[in-house]
């Protein structure tokens, strides 16, 4: 259709500047519209439109709403037009009544969703019909289906808006895929079976079988046999042409009665003649026969069974080599088959009907527990009987819920846990920890146990219920009374331990079995030095008459230990002296000297500054000092001018010695040196150098020292003082944690001691700081032992011997320990486990079939044998029954559901049997066998004999026939033992532990390694290497090996070694301390710290240390006698040098005692050793030395000054001065003058006590001094300049602890992974109960172990192939084929076939092959007659095969197949043959194959074979992708195998419509090509479909191919590799533009101009017109 310009009447107004614009407009335009209001048929071409219906209004919910539309006119061509154009008869309604929705709607109104339709090709739908294509894994299709809104309670249909409202409609239609049609797949032939004739014509059959069966419409299968005629030769004789046929057996039936039988006799002879008194037919005995034994067959007849005994008979006729019936004369037989037999007429299975649901097994109320189950029965009336319907289920099973009121909870189970053991630090010990062998005082982090056990949780609320029903029970029952008891919100339970449970009721997570703990670390006490001895004082100065005194000297207390000062060592020693004296008087000062009379010089005194003091030396009141008389007056002497000059004496040195005795005395020297010498005869002489120095006792009292020694506290005991009673009500824990009851008194022995010597009276101690013998202590209260009760008696397991007699056995029960007893508590009971014999029952419990007595053998009644041959006699086959009772093990009776449900299978209640004639052979039974004189090498035999007139007939004696011995070697019991499988894991014995099942229990130090066994399975075979029991080979199933599992070895370091010296010898340093490594982990021991980064091989401990700046002083000796180096001989003065000795020495508080290295000592601080100065000569001017410079006040600026002073000792002369006594300098910052501030440490690493491994520790630093130029000092000046100390020196700290992995115990070995066979495994694990915390021993990688399992042989019922197919002396016909049920023995590996044993070793075991009980042991089967088409055996399953798309990802379906192929005999018969039979069932697993064609050119030959092979290299015939001709590609060579190929007529590889050809370089045809689909949307489809046009015959015939007329473009859009070429790109392209410019131009040339407001027309309501494009492509 041609695309118009339709108007509404205006014209194109025509501008010059607009020209072109027309003339592109002439060339696009190809009519003009004409306005008719007529069609050419007389329709009118106006109609009505209506718009969508608006939303449903109204005020009330339901079908009172409203609902309106818009309603136009609308030309044929789209435009809207004035409502008159329209007919007005037809016009649509624009309102309606609605159904208004209101949200309660929404549960009454819901969709409904019909199933999915088949699925249907979307070619189907699109083009009307279906379209030929070539499936490739699936086509594309869609399903559908019915989809409606429906009121829910009547399902009746409603609008669909109703439901829309509230949910969108769900889909009506979905994507599916439909699997190619699977043609049917079969095997490749097999060889071809002989002739059917010996001579003559006959044919040879080869046959093939079905492997994947036609399915989705697939090509059906093809004929599965292939004759061929064949010819042996020619037939020399006559050929035989007939057989006699036995059909089946007709069904069972019971015959007339002999009365029945007489009226019909009658009626058909009239009266006969009456038969002589005293002769009796056969039948007539039988009928006698039977009333005689009646009644004893009917003691044993059971109401369960309705055994009739029937007969069947079969047509025996004579069939000719063509199928035809003949008459039987026309077969020569000498004994024909059988035609009547004894059977049983068939009785189905009748049942009682069901009885009603036993209550539900669940009887309590829990929704999470599982759902419990009922039953219902029903019994059997009557048993089946021989082909009869077999019996349905007896018994059926539905889940459930209890229903009804007042229905109890269920008892829930919850974990319980003991008390916590006590803490124990040793099992966080490591193996090099010397620890181990003194486990005495260990403290810190520890780990603690307990056991977990399950009890009820809500038992005592259970038994409240109880108890409240009973009692409503009891009070029903006397009066209509509520029983008075509490209600259930207010009941009191007594808190009483629970009874255990066993673990497996209990769920969720179980509690920790173990868990980190602390035992406080003791602090021990630090004491200081001992002090200076006091003065001789009286013990009590209040009391001073007649005692003796003491020297003391004491010690403080610098660490609070662990339980209070009592635990410190003595702080007080004594020393007995004479003169004591409670005060005396001391030295402040002395005055300088003042001469005597006022002189200059010369003699004088110095007064003497003192106070009075107790024996603390604390200052008192003078007056108690006022019996020591006040010291006197010191005389000195300032030298004159021309004196000698003597320095003050110095200080007295510390005493030698601490005490004296006989042989030892303390001394104390003092010195003084010359200054200035006298001036010759004038003054005073200088001393000698003896008098220069005084030396004095000290310590002089005996070295006799005493001390109070105290013992330790003894325990807290009860104080019979107080009368409290040791009860623990309202009293609050102490730091221990335990709950204080009562006070108690606690003593302990204090002794007097002499040092050195040991005990002494307690009169040579002093009584003043005597220790106390007692304090008060607080008793805490008793713990009496807490136990659960008794757990419930373990459920007798009941087990019976071959004998049925029940075998004793024992159950116990236990209970456990929650709480230990302490303090004097209650002990717990030394039982823990009580253990009794099971109650034996009467009798075991078991049921057992007895089967009794056949009974006589019932042959077919004689009016229907009677024209058989040896009628008269009574033998022949028959069927013989017996009674099947129900009994108890004992043999009791029982009811015969009990074995039904319990026994094995029923025994067969009928059998055929053999009645034997006159001219039969009759035989005893076998004997047993004689017994064996020697095994392996010896013969063993059994008899029988004939009977009666058997023994005369020469059939009978032959012995072929009928052998009368039989010979076999005795049994060769050789055995044959051998290993099997693998070592098992090395396993530790276990020691005789025995299993909980109530309490599970951490094992801290289970034996994890040493010697253990490994175990392999030992085999025992017999000497046909049949599988027996291992006890045949006198093995106990295992062979034992030594093994060895490692033990751990953990990280070895050494010990630690000493601390370092601290690293300053004045204020804060530090000092370390390092371990070394020893020995790394191995065999999964703890892992070793970390180690420094240096050599990965030591452990360095740092904290800080603070050394006393005092520690080292340095000591100068009085300098030595001036060397004048001037010498003026007669004035001895002038310039000279003094020299002392200084020295590093240790300073106590006693003073310095030893000397040291000069390193220790500051450097900075050292006295000079020598000096320089100018010796005064007479009459000069002698100044002391000088004193200590003062200190500078701070800031440091040189404004300010420190000065030194001296002072004068001896005058000048008249005439000479004195030179300044005061000496100053400016103060400069770091030389003189120092500011001074804290410096803290850093943290210590985390100190532990030294009993502990880990836990709570203490961090360090320390506080420093530091001068303004970086030198440590001593902390007083910065304590003297009132510095704030804002730090926290201690800080707590956590050691993590080094907790080894602690594993449960291993779990009881599982049942055997295979019942029998050689390859079963035992497993037992064990689970991580603390997984390794810190430097812990890590979990081991084993938590698993195996052993194999003893070997039994696997024993199993299977049967033997069938039998051919018998039927009795004829050729053909229905017969029978058998098999045998067996014994077999096999190694229970899956390829193992199993050997034949004897029946007994399956006895036990239940009758049934592969799970199907069912016992099978005949069928029927059918003889083919010579020359007739037959059916042959089904073939076996194939292998399962997978319907598959491997495109598309899907799974269709798993089938395997199994076929039956037909066998013909005579070329005649062909047409007669039955139809071949396959049948499928589906399967899992089956693999996805491809089907490939292959093909190769034998070395004989030119044309190629071609067949079809499947993707696992099977060769088949179906499944391949078929080939277009197959036969035409014989002329190509190569053959055009490649999809959509085929071969033309010149013997050219060509493509199929729809795709083009791609050649390899060579010129041969690589591949087929689709051609490009050009797909353009539609613009009327909202959906987006899109037409497809595909370029079909798109070439003209070329002659650059030969051969490929009419197929090859002369453009060529793919090059040679299969790619599009760049022209196909370049074209594209051009087309896209010349396409937008056609669509620009019909743009403007369409484009309406403006139009001024004023020229609007009355008809502006209407729609424009558009350009109508009705979407075909052809525009």
């Amino acid at each position: 259709m041609g695309l118009g310009w339709r108007g509404t009447g205006g014209a194109i107004q025509k501008r010059t500047e607009e020209s072109w614009y027309h003339l592109v407009a002439l060339l696009l335009l190809c009519g003009f519209w004409e306005a008719h209001t007529q069609t050419d048929d007389g329709k009118s071409v106006y109609f009505w439109e209506t718009g969508p219906w608006g939303r449903c209004m109204g005020s009330d919910c339901g079908l009172g709403g409203s609902q309106s539309r818009a309603v136009w006119c609308a030309h044929v061509d789209g435009w809207t037009t004035l409502h008159t154009n329209c007919d007005q008869a037809q016009r649509p309604s624009n309102q309606r009544n609605c159904f208004r929705v209101c949200d309660w709607h929404k549960d009454l109104y819901d969709w409904k969703l019909g199933a999915w339709n088949e699925c249907v090709p979307v070619s189907a739908r699109t083009f009307g019909a279906p379209r030929q294509f070539t499936c490739s894994g699936g086509e594309e299709g869609i399903q559908i289906r019915e989809v409606g809104c429906i009121l829910k309670s009547d399902e009746s249909p409603a609008e669909d808006a109703i439901c829309e409202y509230f949910e969108p409609k769900p889909r009506l239609e979905q994507a599916c895929l439909i699997p190619c049609p699977q043609d049917c797949v079969v095997s490749e032939y097999s060889p071809w079976t002989s002739c059917s004739k010996t001579c003559g014509t006959g044919l040879r059959n080869r046959v093939r079988s079905v492997l994947v069966p036609p399915l989705f419409g697939g090509a059906a299968c093809p004929n599965l046999t292939e004759f061929q005629s064949c010819k042996p030769g020619p037939c020399t004789g006559p050929e035989g042409m007939y057989s006699l046929r036995v059909g089946p057996w007709n069904s069972c039936a019971l015959p007339q009665t002999r009365t029945a039988r007489q009226v019909k006799r009658r009626k058909g002879k009239g009266q006969g003649l009456r038969e002589r008194a005293g002769v009796k037919d056969p039948e007539t005995r039988e009928l006698i026969q039977k009333k005689r034994t009646r009644n004893r067959l009917n003691r044993q007849e059971s109401p369960f069974w309705d055994i009739q005994v029937g007969y069947q008979n079969r047509e025996v006729t004579c069939i000719h080599r063509n199928g035809s019936t003949v008459g039987r004369n026309m077969c020569l037989t000498r004994d024909l088959p059988l035609t009547i037999q004894s059977c049983v007429l068939p009785t189905d299975c009748k049942l009682t009907d069901w009885t009603i649901w036993s209550p539900c097994t669940k009887t309590c109320m829990n929704p999470e527990s599982p759902r419990g189950n009922r039953t219902r029965t029903r019994q059997v009336l009557q048993f089946p009987v021989g082909e009869g319907a077999e019996c349905p289920l007896l018994e059926e099973f539905e889940s459930c819920e209890p229903q009804g009121e007042s229905i109890p909870p269920c008892a829930t189970y919850t974990w319980r846990t003991t008390e916590w053991s006590d803490c124990r630090v040793d099992t966080l010990l490591s193996q090099q920890d010397r620890r181990r062998s003194n486990l005495t005082g260990l403290c810190g982090g520890g780990l603690q146990t307990r056991e977990v056990y399950c009890v009820q949780a809500n038992a005592e609320l259970l038994k409240y219920l109880n108890d409240l029903r009973e009692k409503d029970k009891a009070g029903q029952t006397q009066k209509q009374q509520k029983p008075s008891v509490p209600p259930l919100l207010s009941i009191t339970f007594q808190i009483t331990a629970s009874r255990p449970v066993e673990n497996k009721l209990c769920e969720g997570p179980i509690p920790n079995r173990s868990q980190l703990c602390q035992i406080p670390c003791p602090i021990d006490c630090e004491v200081s030095p001992w002090g200076a001895w006091g003065p001789c004082t009286f013990e009590n100065c209040d009391d001073q008459a007649g005692k003796k005194g003491f020297k003391l000297r004491k010690r403080q207390i610098t660490n609070e230990p662990t339980g209070g000062p009592g635990n410190c060592p003595h702080l007080v020693e004594a020393v007995p002296c004479d003169e004591p004296t409670c005060y005396d008087w001391q030295l402040i000062s002395l005055s300088p000297c003042i001469p005597d009379d006022g002189k200059q010089c010369g003699s004088g005194t110095q007064i003497v500054q003192v106070q009075c003091v107790n024996s603390n030396g604390e200052k008192v009141e003078r007056n108690l000092c006022t019996s020591n008389p006040t010291p006197e007056p010191v005389p000195c002497e300032v030298p004159c001018s021309r004196d000698c000059v003597l320095s003050d004496w110095t200080s007295w040195s510390t005493c030698s010695q601490t005490c004296s005795s006989k042989t030892i005395e303390g001394k104390q020297m003092r010195t003084r040196s010359i200054l200035a010498y006298n001036a010759g005869e004038g003054g005073s002489l200088c001393p000698n150098s003896s008098a220069l120095q005084e030396v004095r006792n000290c310590n002089e009292h005996p070295c006799t020292v005493y001390h109070w020694q105290t013992g330790p506290w003894g325990p807290c005991t009860e104080d019979p003082s107080t009368s409290s009673f040791n009860t623990s009500v309202g009293v609050p824990p102490n730091s221990d944690g335990e709950v204080p009851c009562s006070m108690g008194m606690q003593t302990r022995k204090v002794i007097c001691v002499r040092v050195n010597v040991g005990q002494v009276p307690p009169k040579k101690c002093p009584d003043g700081p005597r220790p106390s013998t007692m304090r008060p202590c607080q008793l805490p209260c008793k713990k009496d032992c807490i136990m659960t009760p008794f757990s419930d008696w373990a459920t007798c397991p009941i087990t019976c011997d071959a004998a049925g007699i029940a075998v004793k056995k024992k159950q116990s029960r236990k209970r456990l320990i929650i709480q230990m007893p302490s303090n004097g508590g209650q002990e717990c009971p030394e039982v823990l486990e009580e253990e009794r014999d099971c109650e034996v029952p009467k009798i075991c419990p078991g049921f057992r079939w007895k089967t009794h007595k056949w009974r006589k053998c019932q042959l077919v009644t004689w009016f229907l044998r009677q024209d058989t041959p040896g009628a008269q006699e009574t033998c022949g086959p028959g069927i013989q029954t017996r009674a099947v009772s129900c009994r108890q093990l004992d043999g009791t009776q029982a009811d015969i559901s009990e074995c039904l449900k319990f026994a094995k299978a029923m025994p067969a209640i009928t059998q055929r049997c053999q009645l034997p004639c006159q001219d039969d052979c009759q035989l005893t039974n076998w004997s047993k066998f004689s017994s064996c004189t020697a095994d392996c090498v010896g013969v063993r035999t059994r008899k029988r004999s004939l009977i009666g007139r058997s023994k005369k007939k020469d059939k009978c004696k032959n012995t072929q026939m009928y052998p009368l011995s039989e010979t076999q070697y005795c049994p060769c019991d050789k055995y044959n033992a051998q290993p099997v499988g693998n070592w098992s894991d090395c396993i530790l014995p276990e020691g005789g532990r025995v299993e909980s099942i109530l309490g599970m229990k951490v094992q801290g130090d289970i034996k994890e390694c040493g010697q253990g066994y490994r175990y392999q399975a030992m085999v025992c075979y017999d000497q046909d290497n049949r599988l027996v029991e291992t006890s045949r080979c006198n093995s106990h199933g295992y062979i034992e090996e030594a093994c060895i599992i490692p033990c751990p070895s953990d990280c070895k370091l050494s010990e630690w070694s000493n601390w370092s010296r601290c690293s300053k010898s004045c204020g804060s340093g530090v000092k370390v301390r390092s371990k070394w490594l020893r020995e790394k982990p191995y065999n999964g021991g703890r892992p070793c710290p970390k180690l420094d980064h240096i050599n990965q091989a030591q452990v360095y401990e740092v904290v800080p240390c603070q050394s006393d700046c005092k520690q080292y002083v340095w000591v100068a000796e009085p300098w030595s006698v001036w060397k004048v180096s001037n010498v003026d001989l007669k004035e001895n003065c002038g310039e000279g040098v003094q020299t002392r000795r200084v020295r590093c020495m240790l300073n106590t508080i006693d003073g310095p005692s030893e000397p040291v290295e000069d390193y220790l000592c500051d450097p900075e601080e050292m006295p000079l050793g020598a000096r320089e100065s100018r010796l005064p000569c007479p009459e000069d001017c002698v100044l002391s030395d000088w004193g200590p410079w003062s200190r500078c006040t701070l800031p440091c600026t040189r404004s300010n000054y420190r000065v030194r002073t001296a002072y004068t000792i001896r005058p000048p002369s008249v005439g000479r001065e004195c030179p300044d006594t005061t000496e100053k300098e400016p103060c400069s910052l770091n030389l003189n003058c120092f500011n001074y501030f804290y410096n803290i440490t850093d943290w210590s690493t985390c100190q532990l006590s030294p009993n502990a491994v880990c836990g709570g520790g203490i961090k360090t630093r320390m506080l420093d001094c530091v001068r303004s130029d970086g030198k440590s000092v001593d902390i007083k000046f910065c304590e003297e300049m009132n510095l704030e100390k804002k730090w926290q020196m201690n800080i707590s700290c956590v050691v993590e602890c080094p907790v080894n992995c602690q594993l449960l115990e291993w779990s009881a070995w599982s049942e055997c992974s295979q019942t029998c066979g050689l390859e079963g495994k035992m497993w037992r694990q064990r689970s991580v109960v603390q997984a390794s915390q810190g430097d812990g021993r890590p979990c081991p990688s084993q938590m698993e172990q195996w052993k194999p399992c003893p070997v039994r042989p696997c024993y199993r019922w299977q049967y033997s192939p069938w039998s051919e197919c018998r039927v009795e002396n004829v050729v053909c016909g229905h017969g029978m084929r058998f098999r045998n049920l067996s014994c077999f023995v096999s190694d229970g590996s899956s390829d193992g076939e199993g050997s034949l044993v004897d029946e007994e070793l399956c006895s036990s075991l239940e009758v049934a092959v592969d799970g199907d009980k069912q016992i099978r042991l005949k069928e029927s089967c059918v003889l083919p007659c010579p020359g007739e088409c037959y059916l042959m055996e089904w073939s076996d399953w194939s292998s399962c095969v997978n319907i598959c798309a491997k495109e598309a990802g899907v799974d269709f379906a798993s089938v395997q197949v199994r076929s039956r192929a037909v066998l013909a005999q005579e070329p005649e018969n062909l047409l007669l043959c039955p139809d071949q039979e396959w049948e499928s069932q589906p399967c899992t697993g089956g693999e996805c194959f491809e089907y490939k064609w292959f093909s190769s050119i034998g070395p004989n030959s030119t044309r190629p074979l071609i067949w079809c092979q499947r993707s696992d290299g099977l060769n088949v015939t179906g499944g391949c992708p078929p080939m277009n001709p197959p036969e035409d590609n014989s002329s190509c060579d190569p053959p055009c195998l490649m999809p959509k190929s085929f071969c033309s007529e010149a013997g050219i590889c060509m493509c199929e419509e729809g795709f083009t050809e791609v050649l390899s370089s060579t010129g041969q045809l690589d591949q087929c090509a689709p051609i490009p689909i050009l797909e353009i949307p539609t613009a009327g489809d909202k959906k987006g479909d899109v037409k497809t046009s595909r370029a079909i015959n798109p070439t003209l015939p070329t002659t650059i191919q030969p051969g490929r007329n009419g197929r090859t473009w002369y453009l060529q859009p793919y090059g040679p590799d299969g790619k599009l070429k760049m022209w196909v790109y370049g074209v594209a392209a051009g087309a896209f533009v010349l396409l937008i410019f056609i669509v620009s131009m019909i743009y403007l040339a369409c484009k309406k101009p403006k139009r001024p407001q004023r020229q609007r027309q009355q008809n502006n309501r209407l729609k424009p017109l558009t350009l109508a494009y009705d979407g075909d492509t052809d525009m």
